[in-house]
């Protein structure tokens, strides 16, 4: 019952800490679009799907640190994981950029609004790639 307690807890204030986030990104685009500019609206968008990525994998890392082991990094899992989906998320942000020309499926990737989806899993995959010697 405690461990239920405990998952519930924290998928409650993912849940806060998603919907303030959505609001908040919704009063940067409208801030964005009375100034004419959308920086911030698009990094904010660009960042906080990592951030929520970063959370669901918190609890997880919590308890593996608590077991006092030495630390390595899994580069094989950040690099052919993490890298793409890093690429993916980044995309919005570089296409406004004098790159956003050169992008690989950047109108691909924008259209189906994957860069959310592959933020998340970046954000999840770069505390996940942390291991245990």
């Amino acid at each position: 019952m405690r461990n239920f307690l405990k998952y519930f807890f924290w998928t409650v204030v993912i849940g806060f800490i998603y919907y303030a986030g959505s609001r908040y990104e919704l009063h940067l685009i409208e801030h964005g679009q009375m100034n004419y500019n959308i920086w911030p609206a698009v990094i904010f968008a660009t960042i906080f799907p990592v951030l929520i990525g970063i959370l669901l994998r918190l609890p997880t890392l919590i308890k593996e640190i608590k077991q006092d082991k030495a630390w390595a990094v899994n580069w094989v899992k950040l690099l052919a994981v993490g890298l793409p989906t890093l690429y993916v998320a980044l995309v919005p942000l570089l296409s406004l950029t004098i790159l956003g020309k050169y992008l690989l499926f950047a109108m691909v990737i924008i259209h189906y609004d994957l860069s959310t989806l592959a933020g998340v899993i970046f954000g999840y995959v770069l505390l996940d790639s942390l291991k245990e010697d």
